[in-house]
């Protein structure tokens, strides 16, 4: 059983994991239900043990694309499976075409397509009017809330990326891959890789990293989470996007969580848990990538929908108080323990967990800043949620909530 879409490049040769289901169309026989399939032309083949009969074969890509098949399946005989997606517009692009960041071949190369209305252009020409800037070390309070509502509200005269830089900033190129309209970005550990992912600068890199891209009159604070392990993260700044979709996305090239943030960011929790649970052990035995431990307890704490104690709990007492450089360990920590709360005193330790989380900056996850939104409202006549409430809600007016890592879209700078 495999998903057929190339991914093309060295870092993915073992394809990705995909989530999907194989049900009788009849009553009577066992079917699997939420099993991982492999995505990629050259990653082997999934196995399932299955009766003889009929069985539909499907599989939902984290782009929302649902692909399936009738398949007989016979006494005794092993039956080959092959769900065909619709192409990627480049070789280059197939990652971002599976998570749904851009639009089919078709759309990039049949002269006969008609354009989306209102779109920025499925059939339009780059402007060409586009710079990004990385900041590998930021300052301290780049990322913290005043200062990225003041940069949102643009407040100050300078770029966003001199703004928030401890070191000088860097011009970064986009791959010579693909379309001028669709440019892609890849970062390793300590920044900017190229077309064969070797690292552009070496330098010293801070807590945190950003790019910062600027838009024709937009600039756009992007969240990069690296290190992801050695995972590449990738971003796309697409202006062929549909009125739906985003002007630029974060993907991570990663073949397990990589699709669950994709899941994620869609509501599609149960798909993503399947993913987050094969994937435990990697994720927490060493807490060797904190990023991807994140992604995974968003999605657990998201689709648990008891107040039992769960074996993962103990995972997010180390999330917030392993890495204080980040607060989406402080929000999930204050998630978890305000729904459990029955008590006064256990409702105050998640709305003290709630204001650490803001006073530790804007999180890296989109989720982690709704989140932090929703559990600060809980506490409406207590001074210090409503104020960080106010600027915590301020602030999401300006970040695009599709997409799976903080992105905020800042006003022209001012002349």
């Amino acid at each position: 059983m495999t998903v057929a879409l190339n991914l093309h490049e060295p870092d993915l040769s073992d394809g990705a994991k995909i989530v999907g289901s194989i049900y009788p169309s009849a009553g009577g026989r066992a079917a699997h239900r939420n099993v991982l399939f492999p995505c990629g032309t050259s990653a082997p083949p999934a196995r399932y043990e299955v009766d003889a009969g009929h069985y539909v074969v499907s599989a939902t890509l984290p782009s929302g694309i649902v692909l399936s098949k009738d398949v007989e399946a016979p006494e005794g005989a092993e039956t080959s499976v092959t769900l065909r997606s619709g192409r990627s517009p480049y070789e280059s692009h197939s990652w971002q075409y599976l998570m749904g960041n851009i639009e089919p071949y078709e759309a990039y190369h049949d002269d006969k397509s008609v354009p989306v209305p209102r779109s920025r252009g499925s059939r339009s020409v780059s402007s060409g009017i586009e710079q990004a800037a990385w900041v590998g070390d930021p300052t301290a309070a780049g990322w913290h809330f005043p200062h990225t509502l003041a940069l949102s509200d643009r407040r100050v005269r300078e770029p966003a990326a001199l703004d928030i830089a401890r070191s000088v900033p860097h011009s970064v190129p986009s791959l010579d891959l693909g379309d001028p309209a669709s440019r892609l970005y890849r970062f390793g550990p300590h920044g900017p890789v190229d077309e064969r992912g070797e690292p552009t600068f070496r330098e010293p890199t801070g807590r945190r990293q950003f790019l910062v891209v600027s838009l024709d009159d937009v600039e756009y604070l992007v969240t990069l989470p690296v290190p992801w392990g050695s995972a590449q993260v990738e971003v796309l700044v697409n202006e062929r996007q549909s009125p739906t979709g985003s002007a630029v996305s974060v993907t991570v090239r990663d073949r397990r969580v990589g699709p669950a943030l994709g899941y994620m960011a869609r509501g599609a929790f149960d798909a993503a848990a399947t993913l987050v649970r094969d994937a435990e052990s990697m994720l927490y035995g060493e807490m060797g990538n904190p990023l991807a431990a994140v992604a995974g307890a968003y999605v657990l704490v998201g689709s648990e929908l008891t107040e039992e104690p769960q074996r993962w709990d103990p995972w997010l007492d180390r999330l917030r108080s392993g890495f204080d450089w980040f607060s989406d360990g402080s929000v999930l920590w204050a998630m978890r323990h305000l729904r459990r709360a029955h008590t006064e005193r256990e409702r105050w330790e998640a709305r003290d967990a709630l204001v650490e989380a803001f006073d530790r900056g804007v999180p890296l996850f989109t989720l982690g800043l709704s989140r932090l939104i929703h559990g600060l409202a809980e506490f409406p006549y207590d001074l210090e949620c409503a104020h960080r409430f106010n600027d915590a809600r301020r602030l999401s007016y300006h970040v695009d909530t599709r997409e799976p890592f903080v992105i905020v879209a800042l006003r022209g700078r001012q002349q």
